[in-house]
């Protein structure tokens, strides 16, 4: 997951959600273009999370500002979505609709916190793992080398 990926996948929902606000539909009807968004707006929100608070081995890079920086114009690019999908459902459909897109956003922020993103968390667990267990593993191989070439030369 990456920020640009993911505003990119809320802009191609934002935009089909708006052509259909403009075209008449329902509401209702747009349901999958909704949830995509409410899930890209998701993502966002859990890389913000994991940025603040990144994974120990991510910390020796420079990639951590960066991708600070490129959530940061995500979530604004969001929040300026966020602020005219209000304004044209609430516009369109009432205040009644615009609450429905914030349950629909509950819902999908919930089951993306269950399995997309709870995903990413196990996979950084298992990477942290391999990682020390390959450190532990070398600094044991080169201590090892080393007292054998100690008692190899005393000896």
């Amino acid at each position: 997951m990456d920020p640009v990926t993911i505003i990119a996948a809320a802009t191609t929902a934002f935009n089909a959600i708006k052509r259909g606000i403009e075209f008449g539909r329902e509401i209702q009807d747009m349901g999958g273009q909704l949830a995509e968004w409410a899930g890209a707006i998701s993502d966002l929100e859990f890389l913000e999370r994991r940025v603040q608070d990144p994974p120990w081995y991510k910390t020796f890079s420079g990639s951590v500002q960066q991708e600070a920086v490129a959530i940061f114009a995500a979530k604004k690019q969001a929040e300026g979505q966020r602020e005219q999908l209000r304004q044209y459902i609430q516009f369109s459909y009432g205040q009644s609709a615009w609450d429905e897109l914030l349950r629909i956003e509950a819902t999908v922020r919930k089951q993306r916190a269950d399995h997309v993103h709870r995903k990413a968390e196990i996979k950084d667990a298992i990477v942290s793992a391999l990682l020390i267990a390959l450190m532990v593993t070398s600094v044991t191989a080169f201590v090892t080398v080393l007292a054998w070439l100690y008692l190899e030369r005393n000896t």
